[in-house]
C-alpha cells in the first residue's frame, strides 16, 4: 500500500470519475489529428494498474524508453488538467469569474479596453455578491491600468471610487487573513496535541489567542471575517474543552451559513466542517435530540448534487457522518450494533485511501478499537490500536497515548497477566515522556499495579475504592480529557456492578433522557 499512489499522474488518473475519463478522451481526440496518440495509450495503461509500477508501464508502450516516458508524462498530466478545466468550469463560482477576469484581459490586450471594463463591471458586482476579495483585488488592479493608460471619460469620477474600493477591500482582506490564520494555527495545535493537558497548556494556548486575535474582530461584518472569527473561537474552546463555548460558535458558524445559503455552493466545505463540528458539540455535551436533529439533516444534504458531483465533498461528508454515527452509539451504549458500520466502513476507507490522512485513518482506528472494546470483544479492539501503536506518526500525541491505555486495559480484560507488569510500565513511561498523565491515569495505574497481587475477594473493595478516587472529577476540565477519550468511569462501573459496559451507558442515557433537556439552560437555543 506505501507504494500504490506515489506517483502523482497516477494519482490524478485514478481520481477521476467515469465521465472525466470520456471527456478527456473525446478532448484529446478533438485537440489531434491522431486517434492513437501515445498519451492515449499511457493514460490507458496507467488506469488499468492496480499500482503504480514503472518497469510493467514501460512494457505495455513499446517503443517508449524511459527518457521519454517523464515527457510523456508531464504532457499527459497537464492535459487531463486542461480537461478538467474545460469540463469544470461553470461547477465554480471561482472558476466562473476568473474565466470572465480571462476574457477581460483579452478584450483590453486587443486595445478594447470598452469592452473590457463592461466584462469588469459584471465580475465586479458577483465578486461583490459572493464576498470573492481576491478576484475584486484583480478587477480592480485592471480597471486601475486602463484608466491610467486610457482616457474613459469617467478618470475624475473613477479614480476616487477605485481607491476607495482598493482601500476597502485591502483592509478586508487584512482582516480576514489575520483571523484565517488564526483558526489555522490553532487547529494545527490541535492535530499535532490534542486538548490541553494541564494549567501550562491552557495558558499557552489562553495568551496565544489572545495576543493573536485582531482588535475589532467582533466588529467585523463581512462573511469571512465572521466565518474565520467562528472558527477561530471553535478551535479555541475546543482545545480547552470548553464545550459550552464550543457549542455556542459551532451553532453560530452553521447560522452564517443558513443567513447567507448561496455562500453554501461556494464554502460547501467550510459548511460541511460546521456541520461536523456542530455534530461534535453536541456529542460532548450530550445533546441527544439536538444530535440526531442535526445528523438527519447533515446526511439529507450528504445526498444534493452538489456533494455527490464533488470528489473532496463525497469523501469529506462520508468521512464525517460515519465519524458521527459511530459517537452516536458511544453515546446510547449500543457498541455491538455499531460494528456493523465497520465492514462498510473499512471497504470505503480502502476506496477513498487516495484521499485520506493518516490523521483521519488514526481517528477511525481509534473509533473502531472503542466500539470493539465496549462491545467486549477486546482481542479485536487491540487489533486496531496496534495499528495506531505501531504508525509512529508525529501527530495526535493524545491519541497515541489513549490507544496504548485502551490496549493495556484490553488485555487486562483478557486475564493476560503475565504481559500485564512490563506492558503498565512501557504505556506509563511513553504516556508521562508525553506529558500526558493526568490524575485520573496515575489513579489508572496504581489501582493496575495493586491488582496483579489482589485476590478475587479483594479486587471489588479496591475497585470500588478506585471508582471513588476519579468519580469526582468527572467536572475538573483538565481531567475531562480522559473522559472524552475513553469512558473510564463507566468501566470501572461495569466491573464493579458486574455489567457490560456497554449496559451502564446506555442506563446512564436512558436517564438522561427523562432529566436533562436537549439544549443546556445556559446557552439560548440558537446562539
Amino acid at each position: 500500500m506505501a507504494n500504490r499512489f506515489s506517483d502523482t499522474l497516477f494519482q490524478l488518473i485514478h481520481s477521476l470519475e467515469k465521465s472525466e475519463k470520456r471527456h478527456f478522451k473525446l478532448y484529446i481526440k478533438r485537440s489531434s489529428a491522431k486517434e492513437d496518440l501515445k498519451i492515449i495509450q499511457l493514460f490507458d495503461a496507467l488506469d488499468k494498474m492496480s499500482e503504480y509500477d514503472e518497469k510493467l508501464l514501460l512494457k505495455k508502450l513499446p517503443g517508449t524508453e524511459k527518457p521519454q516516458l517523464s515527457n510523456l508524462k508531464t504532457h499527459l498530466y497537464k492535459q487531463v488538467l486542461a480537461s478538467l478545466r474545460l469540463l469544470k468550469r461553470t461547477e465554480n463560482i471561482d472558476f466562473e469569474l476568473n474565466e470572465q477576469l480571462e476574457y477581460a484581459r483579452i478584450l483590453y490586450y486587443k486595445g478594447l479596453y470598452l469592452q473590457s471594463l463592461k466584462i469588469l463591471d459584471r465580475v465586479k458586482e458577483q465578486a461583490h455578491q459572493y464576498y470573492q476579495d481576491s478576484i475584486l483585488m484583480q478587477v480592480i488592479s485592471l480597471e486601475k491600468k486602463i484608466e491610467t493608460l486610457h482616457i474613459t471619460r469617467s478618470i475624475q469620477h473613477k479614480a476616487d471610487l477605485l481607491a476607495a474600493e482598493s482601500t476597502g477591500v485591502h483592509e478586508r482582506r487584512w482582516m480576514i487573513t489575520q483571523l484565517s490564520n488564526l483558526a489555522l494555527q490553532l487547529y494545527s495545535w490541535y492535530v499535532k496535541n490534542g486538548h490541553v493537558r494541564n494549567e501550562d497548556d491552557e495558558k499557552d494556548v489562553r495568551v496565544f489567542f489572545r495576543s493573536t486575535l485582531p482588535r475589532n474582530a467582533h466588529k467585523q461584518v463581512g462573511f469571512y471575517e465572521r466565518l474565520y472569527l467562528c472558527q477561530s473561537y471553535c478551535w479555541y474552546a475546543f482545545i480547552r474543552q470548553d464545550f459550552l463555548m464550543y457549542y455556542r460558535y459551532t451553532q453560530k458558524w452553521v447560522d452564517l451559513f443558513e443567513t447567507h445559503s448561496w455562500m453554501i455552493q461556494v464554502e460547501t466545505g467550510h459548511y460541511i466542517k460546521g456541520l461536523h463540528n456542530l455534530l461534535n458539540a453536541h456529542f460532548d455535551l450530550r445533546n441527544y435530540q439536538k444530535f440526531e436533529e442535526t445528523l438527519q439533516h447533515f446526511e439529507s444534504f450528504s445526498q444534493k448534487p452538489l456533494v455527490q458531483h464533488h470528489d473532496n465533498f463525497r469523501v469529506q461528508t462520508f468521512i464525517y457522518l460515519q465519524q458521527a454515527k459511530i459517537n452516536q452509539h458511544f453515546m446510547l451504549g449500543t457498541f455491538k450494533e455499531g460494528l456493523a458500520l465497520v465492514p462498510h466502513l473499512e471497504e470505503k476507507i480502502s476506496e477513498f485511501r487516495l484521499f485520506l490522512d493518516m490523521h483521519r485513518i488514526m481517528v477511525f482506528n481509534y473509533k473502531i478499537a472503542t466500539l470493539y472494546f465496549g462491545s467486549g470483544d477486546f482481542a479485536t479492539s487491540i487489533d486496531y490500536l496496534q495499528r495506531i501503536i505501531n504508525d509512529h506518526v508525529d501527530l495526535r500525541t493524545d491519541l497515541q497515548c489513549y490507544a496504548r491505555l485502551m490496549h493495556l486495559l484490553a488485555h487486562y480484560e483478557l486475564g493476560n497477566f503475565e504481559l500485564m507488569e512490563s506492558l503498565t510500565k512501557s504505556v506509563y513511561r511513553f504516556m508521562a515522556k508525553m506529558k500526558n498523565l493526568t490524575v485520573v491515569e496515575e489513579e489508572m495505574f496504581r489501582f493496575l499495579r495493586a491488582s496483579f497481587h489482589l485476590s478475587r475477594h479483594k479486587l471489588k473493595p479496591a475497585l470500588e475504592a478506585f471508582l471513588q478516587s476519579i468519580k469526582h472529577l468527572e467536572k475538573n476540565r483538565y481531567e475531562t480529557r480522559s473522559f472524552a477519550y475513553l469512558d473510564v468511569i463507566s468501566w470501572v462501573e461495569s466491573k464493579v456492578h458486574q455489567k457490560p459496559m456497554s449496559e451502564i451507558i446506555r442506563q446512564k442515557y436512558l436517564s438522561s433522557k427523562r432529566s436533562k433537556p436537549a439544549i443546556p439552560a445556559a446557552l439560548p437555543k440558537r446562539a
